[in-house]
């Protein structure tokens, strides 16, 4: 017998990548998630710090590449100056682009790298490489930060441990899904995709039960579906059947669970919070990532932009000042300023990045085009020093001029933010070791001791 809807392990297509929306009133669609969410606790190694702080993380990914001079690296020097103007900040000696005024009155709770290099310069292997620390490889995948994380640290209550918004890609996020996955380290750690926050009565449709089915009803079929298995195991005994169990146990959890329901209901929050965050995507998605962490979930990546928005190989200008400062100008700061005043921006890693910078020179469409070879990113909270800028460009914004720090560099500081050993490798199922933390050449990074 085979229940319908239900495919063996390991049987799931690329476009079954955890995608939510489709449970049946058996919890089979979330329990499939759950039987790729398994939690497996795995303690620090001896690089481990008794000083971490880190609990959870929120990647706010600017898909596209955002321009270093248009926000975290104003360059008024440059032979090709941007027409954006360097404002100071709360912080003495710091300066930002005139764009974005209220981050500037938060950069106590930042730090600016301002030497990122990295090696890829087309969209999904861009991508790829920041989140990963690999340029893509046909015959390999590699484990993305957010899956290592959530396999290092234990998911700390019944919510998803990793939550992945993907409509900053709309239809083509699979071009990108590897970036996010978990590859050879297990499907377990693989992200859990939402709809669209800012859509009307916003809600994930796998928490909620048809109008038809009642709790008492659930359980009713659950103990009719508990019969059917007990039967069909005992003439065709098998490991994999002997976890399943486990798993829809965990997705009955997660429905019946108000606590769930409740991070993932915008309803809760007032309507002057949200309007503080901003009615669009980008700010209702960071209030959403507020409200997981908060109720537990290790990992959210929050990309709230259109396609790419921030890909702006032509009338950069505009576009910048009109379509892409406002919403992250109004949304960072407020994500920061309530995680502050909820006693949590000590326990969560804030990072802005894209995949890369843009160029230094206007081509000739009035745009920017892909640039790898150095920009800018924020990092704050997770117990990090901030207010602090590390490293340097040069006067066009166009090369590392001084401390050049690679994606190996940034993410062993977020793993010993985490408390996780970041030297340590894991073995590939070709046998090769593989480090968490790579960095250029295939050595291992070293936490960024200026944040550290």
């Amino acid at each position: 017998m085979k229940l319908a809807g239900l495919p063996c392990a390991g049987a799931r297509t690329r476009r079954e990548f955890i995608r939510v929306g489709s449970l049946s009133v058996l919890g089979v669609s979330l329990s499939q998630y759950l039987e790729v969410a398994q939690a497996v606790s795995l303690k620090a190694g001896g690089n481990s710090t008794s000083r971490a702080k880190a609990e959870s993380c929120i990647l706010i990914f600017l898909g596209g590449g955002a321009s270093q001079m248009d926000t975290w690296d104003p360059k008024p020097n440059s032979p090709v100056p941007s027409p954006f103007k360097p404002i100071g900040t709360n912080v003495a000696g710091i300066q930002i682009c005139e764009l974005y005024p209220r981050v500037a009155k938060h950069m106590d709770k930042l730090s600016i790298i301002r030497s990122m290099h990295t090696e890829e310069n087309n969209h999904p292997q861009g991508t790829h490489y920041t989140l990963t620390g690999h340029k893509p490889n046909p015959s390999m995948k590699f484990p993305s930060l957010g899956s290592i994380i959530v396999k290092e640290k234990q998911p700390r209550n019944e919510l998803p441990a990793n939550v992945l918004d993907p409509a900053g890609w709309n239809g083509n996020f699979y071009a990108y899904e590897d970036a996010f996955g978990p590859a050879f380290i297990g499907a377990e750690y693989s992200p859990m995709l939402i709809p669209d926050v800012s859509q009307e009565n916003f809600q994930v449709t796998d928490l909620t039960l048809p109008e038809s089915l009642s709790l008492e009803g659930l359980e009713y079929r659950k103990g009719l579906l508990k019969m059917i298995d007990e039967d069909f195991r005992r003439k065709n005994e098998q490991a994999e059947f002997l976890k399943m169990d486990t798993f829809r146990e965990q997705a009955l959890r997660m429905v019946l669970s108000p606590a769930v329901r409740k991070a993932f209901d915008l309803g809760q929050e007032s309507e002057k919070t949200k309007d503080a965050y901003g009615r669009h995507r980008f700010g209702q998605g960071l209030l959403l990532a507020r409200r997981l962490v908060e109720a537990g979930c290790r990992f959210v990546t929050a990309s709230g932009y259109k396609t790419g928005q921030w890909d702006t190989h032509g009338n950069h200008n505009k576009i910048n000042r009109d379509d892409l400062a406002p919403p992250l100008d109004q949304a960072l700061p407020t994500l920061l300023q309530d995680l502050d005043d909820r006693g949590l921006l000590e326990s969560t890693l804030v990072i802005v990045m894209g995949e890369f910078g843009r160029t230094p020179h206007i081509n000739p469409a009035g745009g920017r085009d892909h640039w790898p070879d150095c920009w800018s990113l924020l990092l704050g909270g997770g117990g990090l020093q901030s207010g602090q800028v590390v490293g340097a460009s040069d006067e066009r914004g166009a090369y590392v001029a001084e401390r050049m720090v690679t994606i190996g560099d940034l993410f062993a500081t977020l793993y010993k933010a985490f408390g996780i050993d970041w030297t340590k490798s894991y073995m590939s199922p070709i046998g090769r070791p593989l480090y968490i933390a790579n960095s250029i050449g295939d050595e291992p990074g070293e936490p960024i001791r200026e944040l550290i």
